[in-house]
């Protein structure tokens, strides 16, 4: 029988452990990034008029950034639960994911890219 742990390659080059590592690294430069552009934007609002541009700016870009955290802790959680069922021999490839889940999944990834490709052609206008 084949066993994984957190340190079996997963895809070349990247282990769950690395993966582990990047998201942590990802989320901190993520965080470092968000307090840079609030920093850069903050004196070019001088009234509300340039808050009601600004503000929503900054809004989609969070709200993008924590759909894409969440998505990243459902695929660590994946893995997981893959490593899990390969080292109890489970081997149907559900990855003990129902229906619904992986539903849940594939909608919320839909949308990341459709909310992705939006703020995309919205800064094309500029």
């Amino acid at each position: 029988m084949n066993t994984m742990d957190k340190d079996t390659q997963l895809f070349k080059g990247k282990s769950f452990a690395d993966i582990m590592a990047d998201i942590y690294t990802n989320s901190k430069k993520k965080d470092r990034q968000l307090k840079l552009l609030i920093a850069q934007l903050e004196p070019l609002v001088k009234d509300i008029n340039d808050a009601t541009v600004v503000v929503p700016l900054i809004k989609e870009y969070m709200e993008v950034s924590v759909k894409n955290d969440e998505q990243i802790v459902k695929l660590a959680a994946i893995i997981q639960r893959m490593i899990k069922d390969v080292n109890s021999g489970d081997t149907d490839g559900g990855f003990g994911l129902s229906e619904d889940e992986k539903r849940q999944l594939l909608q919320n990834a839909k949308e990341i890219d459709e909310k992705i490709d939006s703020l995309k052609n919205d800064g094309d206008d500029e």
